[in-house]
């Protein structure tokens, strides 16, 4: 069951490396790097905009982007050490803000001492040269074997390890490519030692309530709605988004979901549909069930094109200046749109678990109703015919937000 402080989380999600203006492709100075604590000026903004959690990507020693990990237990040289992390999460803790950390447990770097010491922890695959199994076929990402007691061992102690620093839970990254029986393993002694720690696991697809409860995570990624959402919004044809509301609706009572409409793996939302369409979107997200994500800059209609090669994603990670600019023009009106639909939801905080239903829809319209307690409700209208999509939340007591 997710923790109840959980409940009242809004997250502001960054890419540290990135955000701090680390160097992923080429080769740091010597020596370490004092970069985490630029995020400490970006605390005002996250609080302004009405959000309570700091979500960060990975921030381990690592051999590029992050996700390459070759040591689960230090900081990354680049963005800082011990110190600097300590630092963070007590100024967040003395801000009432709460830190999620990136899991990256499905592989590690070829670099990794695991690859050279324990070799034996590394999934086989015969295909492969040297007979070790690869992620997606990053030749850098070895994966690890979670059939074998010691990996588990092992995450155990690195997730409790953080936990204890005062991390307040994880994200998992890769959830997907991991049994659920390692995790239904590893996660309840976790919990054993850290009770309040909240449990986010990283899906792409398939049955994610059946998933969640067999490897018992809190939370989990909503892609499915996600991708539901930018859909409508750049084709606009509302279809889709009905059918992914009724299926985000029969995830409740059975996990919580992490809803978002950017992250560090995706195109920006703004360079999707266009800066209007995309508080709209952001709108959207937050008259539904589930613990809402903002992504760094999105808030600031930051844009930016994934691509499928060499250096792709940097166009979605960009470097944050010290602290947050006067935002005028599209960035004006995206970081107030955004604020007043993070207000929407802090005023209806049982929408964390509501339950939606569509109750018109055509072409072009799309209507909802989401409930909770007695008495609780709002209800949406989408509108995606006119020159811009249009949102309209009211309830009993009238208009509550026209985005």
């Amino acid at each position: 069951m997710m923790p109840d402080w959980a409940r009242h989380a809004i997250w502001w999600s960054v890419y540290p490396l990135g955000a701090c203006g680390a160097p992923v492709h080429e080769p740091d100075l010597p020596g370490v790097h004092h970069r985490l604590a630029r995020l400490e000026g970006w605390l005002d903004h996250l609080i302004s905009l009405g959000c309570n959690g700091l979500a960060l990507g990975p921030v381990w020693a690592s051999a590029t982007h992050g996700y390459d990990v070759t040591d689960h237990l230090a900081i990354d040289p680049r963005l800082g050490d011990d110190a600097d992390f300590d630092r963070l999460v007590a100024v967040c803790r003395s801000r009432g803000i709460r830190v999620l950390l990136d899991g990256v447990f499905n592989h590690v770097s070829s670099a990794h001492r695991i690859v050279s010491e324990s070799p034996a922890w590394l999934r086989r695959d015969a295909h492969h040269p040297d007979g070790w199994s690869r992620f997606e076929g990053h030749d850098g990402l070895v994966e690890l074997d979670h059939g074998r007691h010691e990996v588990a061992d092992y995450v155990t102690g690195v997730m409790n390890h953080w936990l204890d620093r005062g991390a307040d839970g994880w994200r998992l990254d890769a959830a997907y490519r991991v049994p659920t029986a390692f995790w239904s393993a590893v996660l309840p002694r976790v919990r054993a030692r850290h009770p309040g720690a909240l449990i986010v696991a990283e899906l792409l697809h398939g049955d994610y309530g059946a998933t969640a409860e067999k490897a018992g995570f809190d939370e989990i990624t909503q892609y499915e709605l996600w991708k539901a959402v930018w859909s409508a919004l750049k084709d606009r044809n509302p279809h889709e988004l009905k059918w992914a509301l009724e299926r985000h609706d029969g995830l409740a009572g059975r996990t919580g979901a992490w809803t978002f409409v950017g992250n560090h793996d995706v195109t920006r939302i703004a360079t999707q549909v266009g800066p209007a369409a995309a508080r709209v979107a952001t709108a959207i997200i937050m008259t539904l069930a589930g613990t809402p994500a903002i992504y760094y800059g999105d808030e600031l209609a930051f844009t930016g094109l994934k691509e499928e090669r060499a250096g792709g994603d940097d166009a979605i990670r960009p470097e944050l200046r010290a602290y947050p600019p006067d935002a005028t023009g599209p960035a004006g009106e995206t970081l107030r749109a955004t604020g007043l639909a993070v207000r929407l939801r802090r005023t209806h905080p049982w929408l964390v678990d509501g339950r939606t239903r569509v109750t018109a829809w055509d072409e072009r319209r799309l209507v909802w109703r989401t409930t909770g307690e007695p008495g609780c409700w709002i209800e949406a209208e989408l509108d995606v015919g006119g020159e811009r999509p249009g949102l309209r939340v009211t309830d009993g007591s009238g208009e509550l937000l026209v985005v």
